[in-house]
């Protein structure tokens, strides 16, 4: 008995690569979250090894209102990139400057901090190894917020000359990512810095 086969015609298989945007932003995430790592790992192994004050208890506040602000601005950018992505340019706007004041105003909540904790309480980053760690780990994320604001604000500038369109919806996503970053590894140092390490 001989047995008839009947080919079936395959449908050719597709893959969709990762945008080289998205991957490139991904890697300098984790690039940035291993400098992170190391950073935050130096701060819990220090902990309570300063041979003179102050501690961390004695002039560290947590910086509720602050924080609230930063973790906001999650929300409005999410709120900018789903707006560009309905072609609404306005609405986009107004939620991106959002995002920009509420990063400014954490950036002012580090920089009193700064100054209280320099001119009123005397912890510099050489008065011991608690002034050195706090200030090399809050520093380092105050930098990226600079760097993030810098990018949301020229962002903003090409949305006052009317140069965002929708068709931008994409890298605007991709710049997102990075201040979606921003504002999680504020989780991790606040929680290090202001709870555990109290």
């Amino acid at each position: 008995m001989n047995a008839t086969y009947i080919p079936l015609q395959q449908q050719p298989v597709t893959l969709e690569l990762p945008s080289p945007g998205r991957v490139g932003m991904f890697v300098l995430i984790a690039a940035e979250a291993a400098i992170f790592t190391i950073f935050v790992v130096a701060y819990i192994f220090y902990i309570g090894k300063s041979l003179t004050g102050p501690k961390p208890q004695d002039v560290l506040a947590a910086p509720i209102f602050y924080s609230i602000c930063l973790l906001s601005s999650s929300v409005t950018i999410h709120l900018a990139v789903k707006s560009l992505r309905r072609g609404n340019v306005s609405v986009f706007s107004r939620w991106w400057f959002a995002t920009i004041t509420l990063g400014a105003i954490f950036l002012y909540g580090t920089a009193t901090e700064w100054h209280r904790l320099i001119y009123r309480e005397g912890l510099t980053i050489s008065t011991n190894l608690f002034g050195t760690t706090y200030y090399s780990l809050v520093g380092l994320h105050g930098f990226h917020v600079v760097v993030g604001l810098l990018c949301l604000a020229s962002v903003m500038a090409f949305a006052l000359l009317g140069r965002v369109q929708p068709k931008h919806a994409y890298r605007v996503d991709v710049l997102s990512l990075y201040w979606h970053f921003v504002d999680a590894v504020w989780v991790v140092v606040f929680t290090v810095v202001y709870i555990v390490g109290r």
